[in-house]
């Protein structure tokens, strides 16, 4: 009886050790593998990304973007161009310095339209909806304003297109630069390129020609003593920085202080032959008598010397030194003259206390300095005025649709003691 009962206990056990296996074997099986999870990522500029307004950033706020210092910069320029303002995606899109592939990268991102559409506040609204209409090939550098009208454009849009032009160095240069005219819209361009007597690419030595011929051109050579030139002074007739900067260090370190005669300036290895005979003409050079002897005949009373008139010699009768007295010269050159006496004072490279000392005692007249409304301000003055110049571009594009002082103040939005110091000038 007890041996019958062992095997039933030990087939029991064999059962049971048969369905446990069976269940660990269901349960353990190999399951299917997991698909692996592929990650789209965008390129490498909208990994990080978040929408973004591209009227706000500045040039470092570009670079981040992936763009390299020379892009960023070519970019804030025409933005410049374009008044200061994108309005559309389309708009941003021309800008040579944003490839298609960086474009497509950051366009899900900007808080524009995709296109240009009426907006008030844009002084050439509308010009997407106008029919342009084209009779043969022409070269577009021979296009007056009227011409551009002719053609369908209004004419603030066709002072913007000479303006532009200008902008150039005076020749759209190339079917790409052309392109690249904010006014002219991707349809205007299909329909105007087949036309067009201009080379399809630009040259390789543009940007260096266009530099050099513009710069050429503000070029007014007057008579000038090379030993009173500052490093602005030398900069103002043509040389680069670090010319002027070569060219003081010879006179003052080389020739101990002053150039002799105009030979001695021509020795200086940083001025070219040309540009020597160029000068030489208008190069005067007065006589330098001992300055102890001279002070001693010539005794200026400085409580009537006007602070816009005084000379170098007299600044350094009074007791400044070179350095003081050709910051006061060269910095009220660019002004065009001072206003109040605060800004002497805010001039680098001076001794405050002596300064301080003279216009305590000197008046300042102001009659003569010169002073134009926004809308009749010289484009070469805008550019080169140290208040103005920051600005000009913009002064220069709002005053084509808006010629009122009032609503370009407005549109210029600038910081408050900026703007004092503008209107200083303003009459």
């Amino acid at each position: 009886m007890m041996r019958k009962n062992y095997y039933h206990k030990l087939a029991c056990m064999v059962l049971l050790l048969t369905v446990l296996l069976a269940y660990q074997s269901y349960t353990s099986r190999d399951k299917e593998p997991f698909p692996d999870v592929k990650f789209i990522v965008a390129a490498h500029v909208s990994a990080n990304l978040s929408d973004f307004n591209p009227n706000t950033l500045n040039h470092e706020q570009w670079q981040k973007l992936g763009f390299s210092e020379k892009q960023a910069s070519t970019i804030l320029k025409y933005k410049d161009i374009l008044g200061g303002k994108f309005v559309s995606k389309e708009q941003l899109k021309k800008c040579y310095a944003i490839s298609e592939e960086k474009f497509a990268a950051i366009a899900p991102f900007i808080l524009f339209p995709e296109n240009t559409v009426d907006n008030p506040g844009q002084p050439f609204k509308n010009f997407e909806k106008r029919s342009i209409s084209v009779t043969g090939k022409f070269n577009p550098d021979l296009y007056s304003e009227q011409d551009w009208v002719k053609i369908g454009f209004s004419e603030k849009q066709a002072e913007a297109i000479l303006k532009y032009k200008k902008y150039l160095g005076g020749s759209f240069v190339s079917k790409e630069k052309f392109k690249e005219c904010f006014i002219i819209s991707s349809d205007h361009y299909s329909k105007l390129e087949p036309y067009l007597l201009l080379p399809v690419n630009t040259p390789a030595d543009f940007k260096n020609s266009f530099r050099n011929s513009s710069f050429k051109e503000k070029i007014r050579y007057s008579y000038f003593d090379p030993n009173l030139l500052d490093n602005e002074g030398w900069r103002a007739l043509g040389f680069s920085e670090k010319q002027a900067i070569t060219i003081v260090n010879y006179r003052d370190r080389i020739l101990k202080g002053s150039f002799k005669s105009p030979e001695d300036l021509q020795k200086c290895f940083v001025i070219s032959s040309e540009k020597f005979q160029e000068l030489k003409p208008y190069i005067k050079i007065n006589a330098i008598p001992d300055r102890k002897q001279e002070i001693k005949q010539e005794k200026t009373d400085f409580s009537k010397t006007n602070l816009n008139t005084i000379t170098f010699r007299q600044l350094l009768e009074f007791g400044l030194d070179e350095k003081s007295a050709g910051s006061i010269i060269g910095f009220r050159k660019k002004l065009g003259g001072f206003v109040n006496k605060q800004q002497i004072m805010d001039t680098y490279n001076i001794d405050k206390e002596l300064v301080q000392k003279l216009i305590t005692i000197a008046p300042l007249d102001t009659t003569d300095v010169p002073k134009y409304s926004l809308t009749e301000a010289p484009e070469e003055w805008l550019k080169n005025h140290p208040y103005f110049k920051y600005s000009a571009d913009k002064i220069i594009y709002y005053r084509i649709s808006n010629p009122d002082d009032r609503k370009i103040w407005k549109l210029l939005k600038l910081k408050p003691e900026y703007e004092t110091r503008m209107r200083w000038y303003v009459k």
